[in-house]
């Protein structure tokens, strides 16, 4: 990329260079690249995601006295549903490797009434990130657990010579050239015997890698834990409760071990894992994981213009604007308690959406509206953007079913004045019916290409190429129709 496209950061003291930095290398202006090769347009949405990224890689190079002072600039984004609110969110997480969970704001109750309470999101949002960085971690020890493996199975396969057994007698072990086990009484061992097994186990290693051994029968020792059926009554369930009641009556209970008769594929799949167990340590994974969450975590919180509204005086019925106060403490900065311990808000990144056809940002407690300080505005989608949606993205629909025909042997391909009609026919039936914006184009894809899909395995239909004539033919009927909620998805 040009060097004038690239932000010139400040050295950075070493003391204050974290270890692992996601957003050294993104920039705003390659954070918004990164993002219209999946999204188009809404260029002030991905200039604003994408400033708040780079303002946390800034932020980690501030002093630390001043660095806690700097809280991120949540964001609002308005606009219809199926123009790209998500999209850039969950886009953006993935860019910088991010903890990031979506949540809608309407399912969440005020405390004192069923329901899920707004701090469950962030224990969601560490959950994420425990088994993200868990992960991360096995990746990097992945091969070292697969010898370790290699080894436990060849023990098994082929079990160590003994000193002497409770009868005085020696036994020796010997194997067949289909690796077949064998014991058999012998003197003590001798060196000679023990040259022998290790070129028995180089025979059973070089079987083993050939995958030869998969369907053969071995013996391994698993755990089981004894869960009591304990039903805890809490309006939150037992999975949101501040105490982890599930681990902290299994590590009392003692673990009953069991001895199976598995093939080697399974054993190895279960020795994989608890070797994976050993070599990753659990706190450190937590340690990091709390850490990220604390200061690269992002929530994406949908339909918050479902708790806009008027205000209610009384009732018993759950309060819009009770949701938004419990919301406030989350999204200013708070401790959250997880079964991992206290999680700080402070500098978690909260990017709130909503349609807000019937209510408007101002609806909402002036108190949530400080907390989001910045808000930009997503368009509608015209019959332009869905002909771009169509062709530029990565990921873009015209792909994904040239894609799925060429699994079946079939090439598939749209020439340019079909894709206008597809585009065309998109937007006029959001004009007709409801504005689903893109998400219109997965009803008028299927639609198009329903009777191939379907006859595609029992004939051979070769090469598929659909011109204008084509779309308009296949789609008349949805054109036609006034009533479209049938073909609505």
């Amino acid at each position: 990329m040009d060097e004038t496209l690239t932000d010139q950061a400040p050295p950075v003291p070493e003391e204050l260079a974290p270890e692992e930095d996601p957003y050294e290398s993104l920039t705003p202006r390659q954070i918004v690249a990164e993002l219209d090769k999946y999204i188009v347009g809404q260029h002030e949405a991905k200039r604003a995601v994408a400033i708040a990224l780079r303002n946390r890689w800034r932020r980690l190079r501030v002093e630390e006295e001043l660095r806690e002072e700097i809280l991120p600039n949540n964001i609002i984004m308005i606009g219809p549903t199926g123009v790209g609110k998500t999209e850039i969110s969950r886009r953006l997480a993935r860019l910088s490797d991010a903890p990031f969970i979506k949540v809608e704001a309407s399912k969440f109750t005020e405390v004192g009434y069923v329901g899920r309470d707004v701090e469950s999101m962030i224990r969601d949002l560490m959950e994420i990130s425990v088994n993200m960085v868990r992960q991360e971690w096995e990746d990097e020890v992945y091969e070292q657990a697969e010898q370790q493996v290699e080894d436990r199975l060849l023990d098994l396969l082929l079990p160590p010579l003994k000193s002497e057994d409770s009868s005085g007698a020696m036994r020796r072990y010997l194997v067949d050239k289909l690796g077949v086990v064998e014991a058999a009484p012998e003197e003590p061992a001798t060196a000679g015997a023990q040259a022998q097994r290790e070129r028995s186990r180089e025979k059973l290693r070089k079987l083993l890698a050939d995958g030869k051994l998969e369907d053969r029968k071995v013996e391994v020792e698993t755990s089981q834990s004894r869960m009591p059926f304990i039903e805890v009554l809490s309006p939150m369930g037992l999975e949101d409760m501040d105490i982890n009641m599930s681990e902290m009556l299994e590590d009392m209970l003692p673990k009953r071990k069991k001895r199976r008769q598995v093939t080697v594929s399974e054993a190895r799949r279960i020795l994989l894992q608890e070797e994976l167990a050993k070599l990753v340590d659990m706190d450190e994974v937590v340690n990091e994981a709390v850490y990220r969450t604390e200061n690269s975590g992002i929530v994406f919180l949908d339909e918050i213009d479902k708790i806009a509204g008027e205000k209610v005086t009384g009732g018993p019925d759950v309060s819009r604007e009770g949701v938004q106060r419990d919301l406030l403490p989350v999204v200013e900065g708070s401790n959250v308690q997880t079964k991992y311990g206290l999680v700080r808000t402070d500098h978690i990144l909260f990017i709130a959406a909503g349609a807000f056809h019937v209510s408007k940002p101002s609806d909402l407690i002036p108190e949530i509206q400080g907390r989001f300080p910045i808000r930009v505005e997503l368009r509608s989608l015209t019959a332009e953007d869905f002909e771009r949606i169509l062709t530029e993205p990565r990921n873009a629909l015209t792909l994904q079913y040239q894609a799925l025909l060429d699994a079946e042997g079939v090439k598939l391909s749209f020439t340019e004045d079909s894709i206008r009609e597809i585009a065309r026919t998109a937007a006029e039936v959001n004009d007709a019916m409801e504005n689903i914006g893109a998400r219109r184009l997965h009803t008028i894809m299927t639609r198009l290409l329903d009777d191939i899909l379907f006859d595609v395995p029992d004939v051979d239909h070769g090469e598929v190429v659909l011109d204008a004539d084509d779309v308009r033919e296949r789609l008349q009927d949805v054109v036609q129709n006034t009533d479209l909620r049938k073909y609505i998805l």
